[in-house]
This record gives structure tokens, C-alpha cells and sequence, in this order.
């Protein structure tokens, strides 16, 4: 967890503190208030000491409970602060897959030119129904999240799909070649999505480069990331996303962006290492 993050949730823990031992009625124990909102003794704690982060609904019953609700909005502003920039995939995978992808569909819509990276897998945007079930069955597994919503999730990152059409917008991808040829799907599934990048080669509105084996590299090829509109950036770890946008942050991931894409190839060239990896996939 970064450090900002973790500050930012002390931070709102020690205001909650304040808030329980200025209660108008008395200040309160944290046992006693426990109590009074029928939770465990140890979570008031947990949360006074930015061990855990509270949820909307837990700063609701909290300003209420020691008798100060109109510091929820406070709270809450807090809250969404630092909470925009680190999003567990626990909370959010909470309400299942679909609310995740609609976000992201959102994300791209409102962006006109847009730059990525990726070594590990296929992009969301480029991928073929069964790769990205695939990809989510997997993160759900990992997670331990609802699966319910699967084929929906699916469809709304199909969806995502129509702004590839869209004229005024520009999508700047670029791919490590080992996404080719990781089998993270079954093979039937990544010779459709190799397929399926060749054909988005010759699009109007994508730009897609890659940096085969071998290439020169003058950064090691680290996590993948998107910017949107060079104002807002979004990666991936194993825990959460994180989603930036002040100038130095912006900055160091354009420059990262535009480093890798000098180790890229484009065109016909990129077309001859998609056609390798079909080679190879259909050798196995």
C-alpha cells in the first residue's frame, strides 16, 4: 500500500477519533460505541488507527452514532479523495465484474487520444469474447469474486469496442510481442484474438506498434498503463488500480510511453510477428 495512501487513511481515522471524544452527549469509548452500533469492538479501532478502510455506509452510521452527521459529507469527501487514486479490485469486484468494465468503457469514452502499454496481456479494448473471459475468469480466482456477472462483463467490454469506429479518436497501443504468445486463454481462443489484431492493424483510428524479441529496450518493460488525453493515467498491480493525475505522475509515464515506443515496430513489420506467433500457436 502506498505511503500517501496509508497517510490519507490515518489521516481520516484520527478524524473519526475526534469526532467519537467530541460527541455533544459525552465523549465515547470506542467500546462503547461499538455497542451502539452493533459492530465488533476491534473495528472501531481498526478504523481510528487507519488499519482498515471505512466505506461510505460506515462513516454514515458513524457521524450518526456519536451525534454529528453533518460531518459525514467531510468524511466522505475524504473518503472519495484518496480513494480515487487506489482501487482495491476487492471493493470494487464487491459489486461484481460489469460495474468494473462500465467504468473503464466510461473512462475511454470522455478521452480523445489515448496511449498504452502492455507486456502481459491483450488490452481490454482489442480483445475477442472468449480471450477476455478468460482474463476474468482468471482475476476472478485470484480475488475470490462473484462470477456470476461473467458474461456480462464480457458484453460491456465488447461494447468498449464501438469507440474504435468512432472518428476524433486516436488509440496509440503498443504490445510486448510476449503477449502473443502467452497462453493465457485456450489456444482455439488466442489464434481468434491473433486473428483479430491483425485485422485492427489497418484501422483508421489505431496505431498499433510492437516491440518484438530481441528489440533494444531502453526501459525494462514494467506494468502496463494507459493516458488518457496526457492528463490521466491507469495501471494495474495484483491488488488494486491505481488512477493518477497530477502533472510529475502524467509526465514520467509519457516519458515511459514514449520510450518503449522506440523499441516498437509498426505496419507490416508488426503484421510479421503477429503472423509468427499464429506460426507458432498452430506448431504446438
Amino acid at each position: 500500500m502506498s505511503t500517501d495512501y496509508q497517510q490519507a487513511r490515518e489521516s481520516l481515522g484520527l478524524r473519526l477519533r475526534e469526532l467519537r471524544l467530541t460527541a455533544p452527549d459525552g465523549r465515547l469509548t470506542g467500546a462503547q460505541l461499538a455497542e451502539r452500533l452493533g459492530w465488533p469492538a476491534s473495528k472501531v479501532s481498526k478504523l481510528e488507527l487507519g488499519k482498515q478502510t471505512a466505506t461510505p455506509e460506515d462513516l454514515r452510521q458513524f457521524t450518526a452514532a456519536v451525534g454529528q452527521p453533518e460531518a459525514y459529507e467531510e468524511l466522505l469527501s475524504r473518503l472519495r479523495g484518496f480513494e480515487s487514486q487506489i482501487r482495491s479490485w476487492r471493493r470494487q469486484l464487491a459489486a461484481g465484474h460489469r460495474p468494473v468494465q462500465a467504468v473503464h468503457n466510461h473512462a475511454q469514452a470522455k478521452a480523445k487520444v489515448l496511449r498504452a502499454w502492455e507486456s502481459s496481456w491483450v488490452v481490454g479494448i482489442l480483445q475477442t469474447p472468449g480471450y477476455a473471459r478468460a482474463i476474468l475468469r482468471h482475476f476472478a480466482q485470484l480475488h475470490g469474486s462473484r462470477l456470476d456477472d461473467l458474461e456480462d462483463a464480457v458484453a460491456a467490454r465488447m461494447e468498449r469496442q464501438r469507440l474504435l469506429y468512432e472518428p476524433g479518436r486516436k488509440y496509440h497501443i503498443i504490445l510486448s510481442e510476449s503477449v502473443l504468445r502467452h497462453l493465457v486463454c485456450p489456444p482455439a481462443d488466442l489464434a481468434a484474438q491473433l486473428s483479430y489484431l491483425s485485422g485492427v492493424i489497418d484501422l483508421k483510428t489505431v496505431e498499433l506498434g510492437i516491440v518484438p524479441f530481441g528489440a533494444s529496450l531502453k526501459l525494462p518493460p514494467g506494468a502496463g498503463f494507459w493516458v488518457y488525453d496526457d492528463r490521466q493515467v491507469v495501471t494495474e498491480t495484483w491488488h488494486a488500480e491505481l488512477w493518477m493525475d497530477d502533472e510529475a505522475t502524467v509526465a514520467t509515464y509519457l516519458k515511459a510511453w514514449k520510450t518503449l515506443q522506440e523499441s516498437a515496430v509498426y505496419g507490416a513489420d508488426a503484421q510479421n510477428v503477429i503472423n509468427a506467433a499464429s506460426r507458432a500457436l498452430s506448431s504446438r
